[in-house]
Formats: C-alpha cells, structure tokens, sequence
C-alpha cells in the first residue's frame, strides 16, 4: 500500500518506519523537503521524502503526524485530501497549570478529529495511534504481561477503518473499533490522562481490571 507520512517528526518516523518495515510504499512530506529527505533515509526500506503535497499525493491512506497547532495550515494548504484516508495519530497536550508539580497535562482542544472531518470534509478521518509516546510505537514489544498491546480506532467509514486496522496488524498491533468519530475527543482525553500519570509514575493499565474481571450492568 502507499502510505503518505506528513511530518517528519518522531511519531512520523516510528509509524512510517514501521509500515516500511512491513514493506510498504512510504513517502514522508514535510514543509522542509530536507527534513523528509533525512528521516526517509533513515527509516530505509524504499522510503522517500518530499513536499507536503508529494505526500497527500502519493498516498492512498496519509498519516497526520504534525503539532495540532500546524494542522489548520496543512490541511487547508494541502490539496488532493478529499476522498483519503487520513489517520489522525494527533493529541493537543497543553501543562496543567494546576498541577502539584508532577508532569500533568490536559487539552488545548476537546475534539482535533472532529475539527480534521470538518476541514476536510470530503476525507475519511480515522482517530487512532495516539495512546502511546512515538518511542511506544518504534519499540520491537507488542506484549506486555502476556497482553496483546491493542490500538483503539474511531471513525465513521468502515471501509476506511478495516483498512487502518490492517495497517495496525502490520505492525503486530491488535485495533479494535472504538466507536464513530464522534467518540474519538474520548481517545484523546484517555491519552491526556494516560500520559500525565505515566509522567507521574503511576501505571496507568493497573487502573482498570482485566476484561475476565471487568463487569457492569445496564441501569
């Protein structure tokens, strides 16, 4: 499959190299064409680096891997988006200034998804790969504790979000569907709270039991 990367950033390397990896084609866009030049180098397997609109056109599914604040721009400068997939791997972290001195962070923007789908009304937006750090993603572990590590996936095209599951199973990932696109301010609230207590110490999955031990009951 080809797959554009826009951004040329950690996150961009860890996905783009990984679906290079798994052999297939990758163009990573950046404003610098440069700085694609060299991450596309040094993710190897093929990989090319370009302009921004090289990458939205090249790709049949385009990862959106830049600052939530540089998204606006990209999206609205960018042509050929209509009709694409794009896989929103974005989190818009901002400090708590409330904090009590730990590394907590809350967000700058309810719903990025959301305001992605309406920027670009005619692509087919998919929330996913934004739970885990960029270093998450480029690690070799996908089991931890005997435990599949899984990728929650919201989006409203289901042709669009089978496609990203694949691509999340090439990564020896496990996706499961987490609702429309309307759930994904869900994700990216979890990945706020997720983060600000690994920051802290804390281990965020010891939260929640285990699905053999989980239970509730409809009201």
């Amino acid at each position: 499959m080809r797959i554009g990367i826009i951004g040329a950033g950690a996150m961009a390397r860890a996905l783009g190299g990984g679906w290079a990896a798994a052999g297939h084609e990758v163009c990573f866009g950046a404003r610098r064409a440069a700085a694609a030049a060299e991450v596309a180098a040094a993710v190897g397997c093929g990989a090319r680096g370009g302009s921004i609109e090289e990458a939205a056109g090249f790709g049949d599914v385009v990862l959106l891997a830049v600052p939530v604040e540089a998204l606006d721009g990209v999206l609205r400068a960018t042509p050929g988006l209509d009709g694409r997939v794009l896989v929103d791997c974005t989190n818009a972290f901002e400090p708590d200034a409330a904090s009590d001195g730990t590394d907590n962070f809350v967000l700058g923007e309810d719903a990025v998804a959301e305001r992605i789908a309406a920027t670009v009304p005619g692509a087919r937006v998919v929330k996913g790969f934004n739970l885990c750090a960029a270093e998450v993603w480029a690690a070799e572990a996908r089991e931890f504790e005997g435990v599949p590590l899984s990728v929650p996936l919201c989006g409203d095209d289901p042709d669009a979000l089978r496609l990203v599951a694949g691509l999340a199973e090439d990564l020896k990932l496990r996706p499961f569907f987490a609702g429309g696109l309307h759930r994904a301010r869900y994700l990216e609230a979890a990945s706020a709270l997720a983060v600000g207590l690994w920051f802290g110490g804390y281990d965020a999955r010891a939260m929640l039991p285990p699905l053999s031990g989980a239970f509730a009951a409809r009201d």
